[in-house]
């Protein structure tokens, strides 16, 4: 009966940009030397962040830790050796020059994957950037390149009440946070 290792969390630090990239090359290089049964997990944690491209909304998933891979393994015997041989791997956080690698302490894996939790729950909670009383230009729909006024903010619609001169006379609109910008 083989003995049962405990596996803990691990981060590898690893070149900024190439994660995903590493992570999947770590797990197919541990698949293909038979050692998958060391390794429970391997996660970059990621953030959705919608950014505005030429006034449309694009969802983008964003690294949250550039040049960390989170990895939950028993890093006995060879894996560690594995895994810095990987291309673009830098080694562990936290390890000493020679010494094993050093696993994270379980609150603070509870911190970095609740916040990957919590970033994956809240993908349209958008902090709202305006205020009353702003002045501020719309940038689509119909009344694109008008300046106004914001009045009143509604955070339950997630509309924004924008007082603006039209041929002289003030209307109010309702807009989303994304059809204006701040002056």
């Amino acid at each position: 009966m083989a003995e049962v290792a405990t596996k803990n969390w691990y981060v590898i630090r690893a070149v900024s940009g190439q994660e995903a990239k590493i992570k999947d090359y770590i797990m197919s290089e541990i698949t293909r030397l038979g050692y998958a049964a060391q390794v429970e997990d391997i996660l970059v944690p990621m953030e959705k962040v919608v950014q505005i491209r030429n006034g449309k909304k694009i969802n983008k998933e964003k690294v949250y830790f550039p040049g960390y891979i989170m990895i939950k393994a028993n890093l006995s015997g060879e894996i560690p050796h594995i895994i810095k041989s990987v291309t673009n791997v830098i080694g562990f956080l936290g390890e000493t020059k020679g010494g094993d690698p050093v696993p994270l302490r379980i609150a603070e894996v509870n911190r970095m994957l609740g916040k990957v939790d919590e970033l994956t729950m809240t993908t349209e909670h958008i902090a709202i950037p305006f205020t009353q009383g702003e002045s501020v230009k719309v940038i689509d729909g119909p009344f694109n390149g008008f300046n106004g006024t914001i009045e009143k903010v509604n955070e339950e619609k997630r509309k924004l009440e924008v007082m603006v001169k039209i041929f002289g006379r003030k209307t109010p609109l309702e807009l989303s946070y994304m059809q204006v910008e701040k002056l």
